[in-house]
C-alpha cells in the first residue's frame, strides 16, 4: 500500500510532458467573455427593437426606435467617467473617427506601438498620416522611454495602447504629449473595463478607444465606441461617423445652439439598435465580468508568489489590470517554448503574448503597400525615408518571444483556477532560469 502511494505521489509530480499524470483530464475550456454572460437581458432588449420593428438608430415605422444605442451611450459614458460617448460599428471604425476627430491627415506623424493590432496602423495610414513604430516594454504596451527620441516637427499624437488587459504606463505618456503639445489617443480594446490609477481607462486621454467584438469584454459580435471630454471632438467624431451630419440628439448633449465644427465629408459606421441593446444590457454586467476574472486572476498571482525565480510581466497598476492573463518572463524563448509544450501536456494551454502582431515585420508594411501608389503617407520625403522590418523593432520581438503565460476567464471555476495553480507550481520549478 505504501509503494503505491510513493508511486502516485511521483507520477503527480511528474511533469505529464515527460511522462506524468495531468493535472487535469480535459484541456481547460476558455470560453468568450462576453458572450457567455448573454441570458434573458440581451433577449429583452432584442425583442424591444424587433416588436418596434425599429433597427435603425435615428428613425422608423412608428415614430422614434427605442433608441437603445443612444441610452448605451449615455451609460457607457457615465461607466468611463467621460462627458461624450459615441456608439460605432467596431474598434477599427473609432479609431478613424479618433483620427477625424483630431484632424490627423497627410503630413502628421502618429506614435505607436510595433506590436499591436493592425487597425492602428491601419487608421493611421488610411487617414493619410505617417505611422512611427516604437518599441514596447515588459507591460507589452508602448515604452515611454522609446518616444521622444522618434519626435519630429510632423508628429502630431501618440497612440498608447492598453494590450492584453494592462494598463500602458500613462503618467509618462501624458507628460511627454504635454511637453510637446501632441495629442493622445487610448485605445482600450483589449482592455474594456480596466483602469490606471482609479480612473477608467480612455478617460484620461483627448480621445478613447474600444472594441466590443466577440474577442473582448463585453460585446455584441462587433461594435466599437468612442469618449471623449472635450465638445469639439466628440462634434468631429459623431460628424465623421453619420457622412459629415450631426443628429439632434448628439447636438442636444453639446448644449444646442449652433454647430461648432462646419460640416465635412464622413462616413457611415453608425451603430444599429440590435447591437445598442445587446452592448446596453452587456455595459450592466461590466462591473461583474470585471470583478470576475479580476478575482481569479489575484488567485493566481497569490498561489504562484513563493515559486522561486517567478518573474511577472510589468504591471504599471496592478490593482487597475484587467486580469486577462498571467504572463511570466522566462529569460529566453528556449525555455519559453518549455513552459509552453509542458503546460499543454498539463491541459491548462498556454500562450505567448497574443491578440497583436509585430507590425514593422509584416511584408505589406515594410513594402508600405497602400490603396493606391500616389496614397499620401507615403509619398513625402519623410515617407519614403522612414523604414520599417525586424531591425527596427529588436526589443518588442526579444519580449515577446521570452515571455509566456495562462489566460484567465471570468467563467473559470473554483476548481479551473485551483487547477491552473497546480499546474503552474508544477512546472515553473522545471523550467525558470536558476
Amino acid at each position: 500500500m505504501q509503494r503505491r502511494r510513493l508511486l502516485a505521489a511521483a507520477a503527480a509530480t511528474k511533469l505529464a510532458v515527460e511522462g506524468g499524470t495531468p493535472v487535469r483530464e480535459k484541456p481547460l475550456d476558455q470560453p468568450y467573455w462576453g458572450s457567455s454572460f448573454y441570458d434573458d437581458k440581451e433577449r429583452a432588449e432584442l425583442l424591444d427593437v424587433l416588436d418596434a420593428k425599429a433597427p435603425f438608430r435615428w428613425y422608423g415605422p412608428g415614430g422614434a426606435p427605442p433608441r437603445k444605442v443612444l441610452q448605451f451611450e449615455k451609460e457607457f459614458a457615465a461607466r468611463m467617467q467621460t462627458r461624450f460617448a459615441l456608439g460605432v460599428t467596431s474598434g477599427t471604425a473609432a479609431l478613424h473617427c479618433a483620427m477625424a476627430a483630431l484632424e490627423i491627415g497627410p503630413g502628421d506623424e502618429v506614435i505607436l506601438p510595433a506590436w499591436t493590432w493592425h487597425s492602428c496602423f491601419n487608421a493611421v495610414v488610411l487617414a493619410g498620416a505617417l505611422p512611427v513604430c516604437a518599441e514596447i516594454d515588459e507591460s507589452f504596451n508602448l515604452d515611454p522611454k522609446d518616444i521622444e527620441h522618434r519626435l519630429t516637427p510632423h508628429t502630431k499624437a501618440i497612440l498608447a495602447v492598453h494590450l492584453q488587459g494592462n494598463p500602458a504606463d500613462l503618467d509618462p505618456i501624458l507628460a511627454i504629449a504635454k511637453k510637446h503639445r501632441l495629442r493622445v489617443v487610448e485605445d482600450c480594446a483589449q482592455s474594456v473595463g480596466a483602469s490606471y490609477k482609479g480612473r477608467p481607462l480612455g478617460a484620461s486621454a483627448d480621445v478613447g478607444i474600444y472594441s466590443l467584438q466577440l474577442n473582448k469584454t463585453i460585446t455584441a459580435g462587433e461594435g466599437g465606441a468612442v469618449v471623449t471630454n472635450n465638445p469639439e471632438l466628440f462634434e468631429r467624431a459623431a460628424r465623421f461617423h453619420d457622412l459629415g451630419g450631426l443628429r439632434a440628439p448628439h447636438q442636444d448633449q453639446l448644449g444646442g445652439g449652433p454647430p461648432t465644427p462646419a460640416s465635412f465629408f464622413g462616413t457611415n459606421f453608425r451603430m444599429n439598435e440590435f447591437t445598442g441593446g445587446v452592448l446596453l444590457a452587456q455595459t450592466r454586467k461590466l462591473d461583474t465580468i470585471v470583478n470576475a476574472v479580476r478575482s481569479r486572476a489575484a488567485q493566481v498571482y497569490a498561489g504562484i508568489r513563493d515559486v522561486p525565480g517567478v518573474r511577472l510581466r510589468h504591471r504599471p497598476d496592478p490593482a487597475g489590470e484587467l486580469g486577462t492573463g498571467v504572463f511570466l518572463d522566462f529569460g529566453t524563448r528556449a525555455r519559453c517554448d518549455q513552459f509552453l509544450a509542458a503546460m499543454k501536456a498539463e491541459n491548462v494551454g498556454a500562450v505567448r503574448p497574443g491578440g497583436s502582431v509585430i507590425l514593422p515585420t509584416l511584408p505589406h508594411v515594410i513594402a508600405k503597400k497602400t490603396i493606391h501608389p500616389a496614397w499620401p503617407s507615403f509619398t513625402s520625403e519623410r515617407g519614403k525615408a522612414i523604414r520599417y522590418g525586424a531591425d527596427t523593432c529588436p526589443r518588442t520581438i526579444d519580449i515577446l518571444g521570452r515571455f509566456g503565460g495562462v489566460l484567465m476567464n471570468p467563467k473559470h471555476s473554483r476548481q479551473d483556477t485551483a487547477d491552473i495553480i497546480a499546474a503552474l507550481r508544477k512546472v515553473l520549478p522545471a523550467v525558470l532560469p536558476a
